[in-house]
């Protein structure tokens, strides 16, 4: 595993000089011969952040699929199998490379720079992105390489939940006093290399506490280490308004064609469409779709339903229709559906499977007449100037009909909601909810479904009007909502504030989290249900038995190949097939 992850912390290395702007380098240094000498704080800070964001992103989309917000056509790929709860090896490899190979490898060499120059700022994003990545590792596998990882031990021991938990929460408390300190005028200034808050150091101190107010309520189940007062301590001092939540910006550049060196995937576009807004197999579940259209059984819609469902162009003349959502409950992934629609782009009609499809016309290319209805669900997919060399960030036929609209965060230029208000709001709100405070509560889940929105609106704004996926929500339709489609603080329920939580989380790890937390519970999600298809797969129910949940994700290959005697001494299933239903250390009751 340690000369599997020194190799490619070379090509890490090399691609410093092959993908990095020129600002970035020692000009001083031959890049033609390059070592871990010559990398600046600068340059490394800004890799170190990429990796580790596309560790996280990928977590999330990922998550995506077992929380089901996401689902996935009919196939053996690993995400349609992590969809129908039957997963599969490789869900687990892509996170750990993030973060161990390309992230963890330049840490050393970063804090010994910055060390050398007192770049405290340096050292505190250090130190919080390392607390972030352990953190996501364990969420993620449980027991991992802790205490000796990243180091010289070519098979280091696993270390469990609590120690890793505890190692987090001390790296982010020392980050918080690194953004405390000053840093000599003679040290490089964090703007410099810091892709995320642009060296705003109140930023990165709002995040850390925003990190450790996260952190902290996810410990509910520990009875005796939970305090919520501590976590709304915390909440305090992080972002208390949409303007501090630390946004990461996302380009959509013709350029940005050289790719990053694990996958080739574009640098600068965001992690939602490198994992799933390139290709058009991810749909949404009915599921998802109904908390956004139906919202409490009120009637009344959400107005992020139309920016965070996809939408395709029908019919005649062409109109702009919203996907149907995949019923994760029937039978349709049982019978080879759904499929991916195709289109008549030319202008006669042409014959497929003993039926006349008129041209410019939609239609599925198979025999199977039961999915033939298919048409009636749209991917994810955007297109792109840079990955796709297209004109516009729209998936469009060759006739200018637009086959999928993208949606708010699967486009290239989509932001990344590291950590925001919203969800800052919603952790107050499940705190003051269960300590008895229901006007409280209330206040904060308006707040955070307020700030969500608003978030939202921040980045449409920027699109125009070009098409219902992209626009701007009505000022009228976001009344009406907060007005009659969330409650009042007289009926507000934990459901609705972990519902709310979960739209505005889309796409992150974190939902899985809470959903674990609450044990996949209908009461807290309503209308939630595993996978029909599940209940009727062996396999799926030798991984997951019946009366168990998807709780974490098995170890990775190169784990299993090369330290499976630390592994294996890690957990009693850590090597049984059914380790995807054992819960992580906080998951568990006590």
């Amino acid at each position: 595993m340690n000369n599997y992850k020194k190799i490619l912390s070379l090509l890490v290395v090399l691609t410093l000089f092959s993908s990095c702007s020129k600002k970035w380098l020692d000009i001083n240094v031959d890049p033609n011969t390059p070592s871990s000498t010559v990398a600046s704080v600068k340059s490394r800070l800004a890799w170190i952040q990429h990796y580790y964001l596309y560790a996280q992103g990928t977590a999330g989309t990922r998550a995506g699929y077992v929380t089901q917000q996401l689902t996935f056509i009919s196939s053996t790929g690993q995400q349609s199998m992590a969809a129908g709860w039957n997963p599969v090896a490789g869900m687990s490899t892509t996170p750990y490379q993030f973060f161990f190979v390309g992230a963890g490898s330049n840490f050393k060499d970063l804090e010994e720079k910055a060390t050398a120059e007192n770049a405290y700022h340096y050292l505190g994003a250090l130190k919080a992105i390392r607390a972030m990545g352990f953190m996501l590792m364990t969420d993620w596998y449980g027991e991992m390489p802790y205490s000796e990882a990243l180091g010289e031990i070519n098979t280091p021991k696993f270390d469990d939940g609590k120690m890793i938990y505890e190692g987090c929460l001390a790296d982010i408390d020392q980050a918080i006093a690194y953004f405390n300190m000053t840093q000599p005028n003679t040290a490089t200034a964090l703007s410099e290399g810091d892709s995320w808050n642009a060296g705003n150091v109140d930023k990165w101190l709002k995040m850390c506490y925003g990190l450790k107010a996260r952190w902290l309520n996810n410990l509910s189940k520990k009875s005796s280490l939970y305090k919520p007062d501590e976590v709304l301590a915390a909440l305090e001092k992080s972002p208390l308004s949409i303007g501090e939540s630390t946004i990461i910006s996302h380009q959509d550049d013709p350029a940005d064609n050289i790719g990053d060196i694990l996958f080739a995937d574009p640098v600068k576009t965001s992690i939602v469409f490198n994992n799933a807004g390139m290709n058009t197999n991810t749909l949404v579940t009915k599921w998802y779709a109904d908390i956004l259209t139906n919202f409490d059984n009120t009637g009344v819609e959400d107005p992020r339903a139309d920016k965070l469902l996809p939408w395709a162009q029908y019919g005649y003349p062409k109109q702009f229709v919203r996907s149907k959502g995949i019923d994760m409950q029937s039978t349709i992934r049982m019978n080879a559906g759904p499929i991916a629609a195709s289109y008549n782009a030319d202008g006669n009609a042409i014959q497929n499977n003993g039926r006349t499809v008129p041209p410019h016309s939609w239609y599925v290319n198979s025999a199977n007449s039961e999915r033939w209805g298919d048409t009636v669900y749209v991917s994810i997919k955007s297109s792109s100037k840079g990955y796709d060399s297209d004109v516009s960030d729209t998936y469009k036929w060759k006739d200018g009909v637009v086959a999928a609209s993208g949606t708010f965060y699967s486009r290239p230029d989509a932001p990344t909601h590291l950590l925001g208000y919203p969800e800052m709001c919603f952790i107050k709100a499940e705190v003051l909810f269960n300590k008895g405070d229901k006007a409280g509560a209330y206040n904060a889940y308006v707040s955070g479904i307020k700030g969500h929105i608003d978030l939202m609106n921040m980045k449409l704004s920027t699109y125009g009007n070009e098409n219902v996926s992209k626009s701007p929500m009505a000022q009228s339709k976001i009344d009406n909502f907060l007005a009659k489609g969330i409650g009042t603080a007289a009926d507000i329920t934990l459901a609705k504030i972990m519902t709310q939580k979960f739209i505005a989380l889309s796409f992150s790890q974190q939902n899985w989290n809470d959903m674990r937390r609450y044990d996949f519970s209908s009461m807290v999600y309503p209308g939630w249900k595993v996978p029909y298809e599940y209940t009727v797969t062996s396999a799926a129910q030798t991984k997951i038995p019946q009366g168990k949940q998807f709780r974490r994700v098995r170890q990775v290959s190169h784990e299993i190949n090369y330290n499976s005697e630390s592994l294996k001494a890690s957990h009693p299933n850590a090597l049984n097939d059914d380790i995807w239903s054992f819960p992580v250390w906080w998951d568990i009751k006590e």
